[in-house]
């Protein structure tokens, strides 16, 4: 099977790696980054093209959700599958007169982390039975958790990882400001963040909420809103406790 992918990205990135490290032969990266291109013909040893798409059978598209109406106008090919790897859009985004599908790593990607591919859940779509197949195939050689799911299940998938993942992370980015503002090292906060991730492999995440706004420890939230200078720290302080109490009924 020949396979394209169409991106330089961050996901472009890994999925490039994950074939390679699988021996799943790709035919071609095509983008728009040269820079970013040439480091995966230097690190995977496939080659790229910012001009002429080449014939495959199929095309996996990997750009951010803006961009994947254009560039799916590039693939002219009529027996090709062509999937984009958005978990907020449907396949049908697609523009063209091919099989139209979906190949969505449920995954933060950053090219400078490592990644164990085998753990990442794979949700595929497609409206033919054997492209079904044939992407659960392709997943399955990356990951040993594939799933199928369409449209209407995968958004709230997406929104979901924006819940648990992009949110989080912008408040770990929060915390370090505020660590930084008073040349505390972050460093010290790891062990618990990494105990916080750990513990909800055991336990409900309802069930595993500490802190003073579920003892409703209203002298400790008091000290905490006087200590905070920053307004936006501010207003995502009293959010989060809000939402805390609710959820508990405080």
């Amino acid at each position: 099977m020949r396979i394209v992918i169409l991106g330089s990205g961050n996901v472009a990135f890994h999925l490039a790696k994950a074939f390679c490290e699988k021996k799943i032969p790709v035919l071609q990266i095509f983008g728009r980054n040269e820079t970013a291109l040439k480091e995966m013909l230097e690190k995977f040893n496939i080659p790229y093209s910012i001009k002429e798409l080449s014939e495959a059978d199929l095309y996996i598209i990997a750009v951010n959700d803006d961009a994947i109406a254009g560039i799916s106008k590039t693939i002219i090919s009529e027996n090709a599958l062509v999937a984009h790897t958005s978990g907020s859009l449907p396949k049908e985004i697609l523009e063209g007169n091919y099989r139209k599908a979906s190949f969505y790593p449920l995954q933060t990607f950053s090219k400078s982390k490592d990644l164990t591919y085998a753990d990442i859940p794979f949700f595929v779509e497609a409206d033919d039975e054997k492209d079904l197949d044939l992407l659960k195939d392709l997943a399955s050689k990356i990951s040993e958790n594939v799933m199928i799911s369409d449209y209407e299940k995968r958004k709230y998938i997406h929104l979901t990882a924006v819940f648990a993942c992009n949110f989080v992370n912008h408040l770990f980015a929060r915390a370090k400001e505020i660590s930084d503002s008073q040349n505390i090292p972050f460093g010290y906060f790891l062990p618990l963040i990494d105990e916080t991730v750990q513990k909800i492999n055991e336990i409900e995440p309802r069930s595993a909420q500490t802190g003073p706004a579920v003892r409703n420890d209203q002298r400790v939230l008091k000290l905490h809103e006087a200590l905070i200078t920053n307004e936006e720290h501010l207003k995502i302080y009293k959010t989060m406790n809000e939402s805390i109490k609710k959820m508990y009924e405080l």
